[in-house]
């Protein structure tokens, strides 16, 4: 006869988080594990709708070309599906009005480009494309209590349901992703382990938002404008960005450091965008309905956390937020979020939930998370009354590199197409210390920056909403 043979145990995973991190975790462990369970403290919308525990969906926010290709790998035909809901593709800075640190820029084709919705809409697109995985389990309304296990490995996390008390849920594989407030530290302090070294920088950054039905005669390819802050000038960076939005939207927020926050009120907020270099905001959106409250966001500073550095437990792992955020005026959360959880698809796929998965995927994080670190805290760090609790590098000299790379980038396609390939999370840090990129960079600009006018002139899309450059006003140049 044959001999028994005993079933071999299937592998779960637990991921803590349901938002977009989380969800994108879901979708890259269902290559290697055959149970999925999702662990939410909020009740999550069936629709496109805000939730409690989302403050920052009511301001703008854009997904990088490099965030949206990983959202695709992730969750095949997810950008389809946002652009069919009215999300925006815009070309950078040939489909979008853009002004640089140093500069209106011209309207240059590059690699780069966004993708623009509301985060209400991103959300409930990947929620629904993550939950038609089979194997994946929705609990909602139910809070991490902490970890399952001992200093070499996790095994399951206790949770505390609204209704049912606690429990404890086994797992293979626990993936944290509850965001920038995450317990995480606490978690393995409770296990025995060091505390994970936080790393923060704080320029003061505030944000405020508020959305806009577009006027009629809004065109379809309307560009809207971005006003990057600048850095280094020894005063509190400010600036904004009009972005188009699904539902013939659009919205406004305004940002600035410590020491130049955006005001709140009516007047202060309009007289804030009319300010930044040039009043096509303020005479855009005066043509423009209110469709909600003036909204701030504050308390965001850069902090990452250095789990790659600890013993980590095998079976446990930080990804988005919980484990690097950045201050949202970088644009590259989501993106990076995305970025990590497809590397955590790829090294699951490989070798299964097996020993040293913890090690290679935090590195591996850790390593995603570094590129966009140093690009935000390269521009944070330029600004006045900077805190920190980690010793900034570069002072003077790194501010004048990046004034002239911003300047030169303006008008010179090889250095903008860079630099956005970069930033947009195609290309790595270092390919701004190519050869070839620091000629242009020392050659520097070879034409002279466009005014406000000229560079409103490139976009007719603007329609009658934007007067002539001859009739239009302009307010002084205010960074």
């Amino acid at each position: 006869m044959p001999k028994a043979t005993m079933a071999k145990a299937m592998p779960k995973a637990v991921v803590l988080g349901g938002g977009l991190a989380g969800m994108l975790a879901a979708a890259a462990l269902s290559r290697g594990v055959d149970t999925i369970t999702v662990i939410e403290r909020d009740q999550l919308p069936d629709s496109p709708r805000p939730r409690r525990g989302l403050p920052q969906g009511h301001h703008s926010h854009i997904l990088m070309r490099g965030g949206a290709e990983a959202f695709d790998q992730l969750l095949p035909g997810t950008t389809d599906l946002l652009y069919g809901a009215g999300a925006k593709r815009r070309g950078l800075p040939y489909e979008a009005l853009a002004r640089g640190p140093e500069g209106w820029m011209e309207r240059l084709d590059t690699d780069a480009y966004l993708l623009l919705c509301s985060r209400d809409l991103l959300d409930h697109v990947v929620r629904q494309q993550a939950l038609r995985e089979g194997r994946l389990t929705l609990v909602e309304s139910t809070k991490v209590l902490g970890l399952v296990g001992d200093m070499s490995r996790v095994t399951g996390v206790r949770v505390e349901h609204s209704t049912r008390g606690e429990s404890t849920i086994g797992a293979d594989i626990v993936v944290d992703a509850t965001g920038r407030y995450s317990e995480a530290p606490d978690w393995l302090a409770g296990l025995g382990l060091p505390r994970v070294r936080e790393e923060v920088v704080d320029a003061g950054i505030a944000y405020v938002s508020r959305w806009y039905e577009a006027p009629p005669g809004t065109r379809e390819d309307f560009p809207g404008v971005m006003i990057q802050l600048q850095p280094g000038t020894g005063k509190p960076g400010r600036g904004a960005g009009l972005l188009p939005m699904e539902d013939g939207r659009w919205i406004l927020s305004l940002f600035g450091s410590r020491g130049g926050e955006p005001p709140t009120s009516e007047e202060g907020f309009v007289e804030f965008a009319r300010q930044r270099h040039h009043p096509i905001i303020a005479e855009l959106i005066a043509q423009a309905l209110p469709a909600g409250p003036i909204r701030a966001y504050r308390g965001i500073p850069d902090r990452q956390r250095r789990f790659e550095k600890l013993p980590m437990p095998e079976g446990f792992l930080v990804i988005g937020d919980a484990a690097s955020a950045l201050n949202p005026v970088h644009g590259t959360g989501m993106s990076v979020a995305a970025q990590c959880a497809q590397l955590l698809g790829t090294e699951l796929a490989k070798s299964g939930p097996g020993l040293g998965l913890t090690r290679r995927v935090q590195a591996g994080i850790a390593k995603i998370n570094t590129g966009a670190w140093r690009l935000a805290v390269g521009t944070d760090q330029g600004l006045p009354e900077v805190r920190s609790n980690i010793k900034l590098r570069g002072g003077e000299l790194a501010n004048r590199l990046a004034a002239r790379v911003a300047r030169t980038g303006c008008s010179n396609r090889d250095v903008i197409n860079t630099v956005f390939s970069v930033a947009s999370l195609c290309a790595p840090v270092t390919r701004m210390m190519s050869p070839s990129f620091l000629r242009h960079v020392i050659r520097g600009p070879r034409r002279p920056a466009l005014t406000a006018e000229q560079a409103i002139a490139q976009f007719p899309e603007f329609g009658d909403l934007v007067k002539s450059p001859s009739t239009s006003g302009s307010a002084a140049e205010q960074p």
